[in-house]
């Protein structure tokens, strides 16, 4: 670990965001509020540091149910690989949040957040880390869109339940819209894969990636992950 290098990635990261063609107003408002976790990992491929990232997920899950304070984010950005195509990213991205959501059910013994499906192909589906449901936002530097671009691989963990909050404060569909045009006039289109929660899965919206018709998540669900790879090994 190289403190020096780490908070070079992390202040990097700020820089992105607070960038004025950045679309994202709700990470906007995330550093702006100091309300951002910076985790910087070693590797996307590598489940070395999954026991490092765990922990900070379910310290974020918590305190958000203790205190549910809009704009709170935990961004993980990690050393390597530098040079990921997007289907290779996609793969790592899937490895990672597979392996955590295994060890946060089976170590930690988390609950799921009920109020989300474990199934990808469901419209309702999300990740789950420390009992609360998570949408995850993947950048690397290979991503087609540039709101997608950061010069190393990334993984943004946002609460779910925040988006029901904007929805109950009726904000969101304002926020939404600020995004998407923000978002147009820096890419010059609008992104395809985008869908509101339960309309379609949100799993193929994760990693940035155009999909095709007839995508497949990898995600096994909580858990299940470990379990094919014990039958794999048998």
């Amino acid at each position: 670990m190289n403190p020096e290098n780490d908070e070079a990635l992390a202040e990097a990261f700020r820089s992105f965001v607070r960038s004025p063609e950045f679309p994202c107003v709700g990470a906007k408002s995330a550093l702006a509020k100091d309300q951002m976790r910076i985790l910087v990992a070693r590797d996307l491929t590598s489940a070395w540091d999954d026991l490092r990232i765990l922990p900070e997920l379910v310290a974020l899950a918590q305190g958000y149910k203790a205190d549910p304070v809009l704009f709170q984010t935990l961004v993980v950005i990690f050393e390597g690989p530098e040079v990921l195509d997007e289907p290779a990213f996609e793969r790592a991205l899937w490895d990672r949040v597979q392996s955590l959501s295994d060890k946060d059910a089976l170590w930690l013994e988390s609950e799921r957040d009920e109020r989300v499906s474990d199934d990808p192909d469901d419209p309702h589906f999300s990740l789950s880390f420390g009992g609360e449901a998570f949408f995850v936002v993947g950048l690397h530097p290979g991503a087609a869109r540039p709101a997608r671009r950061f010069s190393r691989p990334a993984l943004v963990f946002n609460l779910h339940d925040q988006f029901e909050q904007l929805r109950a404060q009726n904000r969101y569909e304002k926020l939404r819209s600020a995004i998407l045009d923000r978002d147009v006039a820096l890419a010059g289109s609008i992104n395809p894969m985008l869908a509101r929660h339960g309309e379609a899965s949100e799993a193929a919206q994760y990693s940035g990636r155009l999909v095709e018709a007839n995508w497949e998540c990898p995600y096994a669900g909580r858990g299940a992950g470990a379990e094919r790879g014990q039958r794999d090994a048998a």
